[in-house]
Protein backbone atom coordinates (compact mmCIF):
# COMPACT_ATOMS: atom_id res chain seq x y z
CA UNK A 1 0.00 0.00 0.00
CA UNK A 2 0.84 3.50 -0.92
CA UNK A 3 2.38 5.18 2.39
CA UNK A 4 0.95 8.80 0.76
CA UNK A 5 -2.21 10.05 -0.04
CA UNK A 6 -2.83 11.41 -3.03
CA UNK A 7 -2.22 15.04 -3.38
CA UNK A 8 -5.82 15.82 -3.97
CA UNK A 9 -5.40 19.57 -2.85
CA UNK A 10 -2.98 20.28 -4.88
CA UNK A 11 -5.19 19.53 -7.82
CA UNK A 12 -8.02 21.71 -6.89
CA UNK A 13 -5.58 24.80 -5.72
CA UNK A 14 -4.39 24.51 -9.28
CA UNK A 15 -7.97 24.23 -10.84
CA UNK A 16 -9.29 27.16 -9.01
CA UNK A 17 -6.28 28.98 -9.80
CA UNK A 18 -7.12 28.20 -13.88
CA UNK A 19 -10.73 29.12 -12.97
CA UNK A 20 -10.30 31.66 -11.49
CA UNK A 21 -7.66 33.21 -14.51
CA UNK A 22 -9.93 32.32 -16.71
CA UNK A 23 -12.92 34.36 -15.57
CA UNK A 24 -11.77 37.41 -14.31
CA UNK A 25 -12.31 39.85 -17.03
CA UNK A 26 -15.82 38.41 -16.78
CA UNK A 27 -16.11 39.24 -13.10
CA UNK A 28 -14.68 42.41 -13.75
CA UNK A 29 -17.16 43.33 -16.20
CA UNK A 30 -19.99 41.84 -13.85
CA UNK A 31 -18.79 43.97 -11.06
CA UNK A 32 -18.68 47.16 -13.68
CA UNK A 33 -22.32 46.67 -14.68
CA UNK A 34 -23.72 45.74 -11.03
CA UNK A 35 -21.76 49.41 -9.74
CA UNK A 36 -23.17 51.02 -12.85
CA UNK A 37 -26.73 49.75 -12.80
CA UNK A 38 -26.87 50.10 -9.43
CA UNK A 39 -25.98 53.91 -9.43
CA UNK A 40 -27.83 55.13 -12.32
CA UNK A 41 -24.22 55.40 -14.03
CA UNK A 42 -23.47 54.87 -17.85
CA UNK A 43 -20.33 52.93 -18.69
CA UNK A 44 -19.58 52.14 -21.85
CA UNK A 45 -15.83 52.10 -23.83
CA UNK A 46 -15.86 55.31 -25.79
CA UNK A 47 -15.25 57.72 -22.78
CA UNK A 48 -14.82 57.90 -19.16
CA UNK A 49 -18.09 59.20 -17.74
CA UNK A 50 -18.64 60.72 -13.98
CA UNK A 51 -19.92 58.13 -11.77
CA UNK A 52 -20.95 58.84 -8.35
CA UNK A 53 -20.34 55.98 -5.45
CA UNK A 54 -20.24 57.36 -2.00
CA UNK A 55 -19.27 60.61 -2.76
CA UNK A 56 -16.32 59.58 -4.92
CA UNK A 57 -16.23 59.63 -9.10
CA UNK A 58 -15.55 55.99 -9.63
CA UNK A 59 -15.77 56.86 -13.43
CA UNK A 60 -12.88 55.97 -14.16
CA UNK A 61 -12.43 52.52 -12.39
CA UNK A 62 -15.59 51.66 -13.81
CA UNK A 63 -14.36 52.47 -17.35
CA UNK A 64 -10.93 50.32 -16.69
CA UNK A 65 -12.94 47.81 -15.60
CA UNK A 66 -15.23 47.21 -17.57
CA UNK A 67 -12.71 47.16 -20.78
CA UNK A 68 -10.84 44.73 -18.85
CA UNK A 69 -13.39 42.54 -20.36
CA UNK A 70 -11.41 42.61 -23.70
CA UNK A 71 -9.09 40.07 -22.31
CA UNK A 72 -11.83 37.38 -22.60
CA UNK A 73 -10.52 37.29 -25.93
CA UNK A 74 -7.41 35.77 -24.15
CA UNK A 75 -8.33 34.22 -21.09
CA UNK A 76 -10.34 31.97 -22.11
CA UNK A 77 -9.25 30.14 -24.83
CA UNK A 78 -6.15 30.20 -22.47
CA UNK A 79 -7.58 28.62 -19.49
CA UNK A 80 -9.27 26.15 -21.23
CA UNK A 81 -6.32 24.59 -22.86
CA UNK A 82 -4.75 25.10 -19.49
CA UNK A 83 -7.79 22.95 -18.03
CA UNK A 84 -6.99 20.39 -20.68
CA UNK A 85 -3.47 20.06 -19.40
CA UNK A 86 -4.59 19.97 -15.58
CA UNK A 87 -6.84 17.58 -16.49
CA UNK A 88 -4.10 15.35 -18.48
CA UNK A 89 -1.60 15.71 -16.10
CA UNK A 90 -3.94 14.91 -13.23
CA UNK A 91 -4.82 11.48 -15.01
CA UNK A 92 -1.35 10.49 -15.79
CA UNK A 93 -0.69 11.51 -11.74
CA UNK A 94 -3.53 9.63 -10.47
CA UNK A 95 -3.24 6.35 -12.97
CA UNK A 96 0.77 6.31 -12.29
CA UNK A 97 0.38 6.92 -8.30
CA UNK A 98 -2.56 4.23 -8.46
CA UNK A 99 -0.19 1.46 -10.06
CA UNK A 100 2.67 2.51 -7.56
CA UNK A 101 -0.05 1.71 -4.75
CA UNK A 102 -0.42 -1.74 -5.94
CA UNK A 103 2.55 -3.32 -6.22
CA UNK A 104 3.77 -4.91 -3.31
Amino acid sequence: MNAKPFPWRLYVVLFTLIVLFTLAPLISVYFTYLVADANGCTVNEATIHTCMVLGMDWGGLLYTTGVFGWFMLATIPLGGGALIVWLVMLLIHYFAWRQKARTP
